[in-house]
């Protein structure tokens, strides 16, 4: 018996689940790497725009627009968490805390001064290029 052909609509539902695993992934990565280099890893950016463009793919979501936006907000966001997990991780071990405890403790606009703080325009350009980077491998 000839095996039956799968349709590509059969796992349209994986884009989201593939979307969550790379945001995750991508955050704690970058935050781990950060705190085991000792400086904010702006770099991470553009390895979070490709794992988020081809996690997309993988998932099989096909509309290039959705798939271009998802990928570049999605870099935007893992920027911004893994930033405010490298913020809330120096708070915290200086107060006795966890680094979630002090991520949940932390205010946004404490969030915001540190990150100022501790990003440069290295980081800026960092995140700049990982945009394009992501726009351009997620059409």
């Amino acid at each position: 018996m000839p095996p039956t052909p799968v349709s590509a609509r059969s796992v349209n539902w994986l884009w989201p689940l593939m979307l969550l695993i790379a945001l995750v992934a991508a955050v704690l990565l970058w935050w781990f790497v950060a705190l085991a280099s000792g400086r904010q890893a702006g770099w991470m950016a553009i390895f979070a725009a490709l794992e988020l463009a081809f996690m997309l793919r993988l998932g099989a979501l096909r509309t290039p627009w959705l798939r271009i936006s998802l990928t570049v907000l999605g870099t935007l966001l893992v920027a911004v968490v893994a930033n405010w997990a490298i913020a809330a991780s120096y708070m915290g071990g200086s107060l006795g805390l966890v680094p979630w405890e002090s991520a949940l403790r932390m205010g946004p606009h404490l969030a915001w001064t540190l990150m100022q703080l501790a990003n440069g325009a290295a980081e800026v350009i960092w995140l700049g290029v990982a945009l394009v980077v992501g726009w351009f491998v997620a059409r």
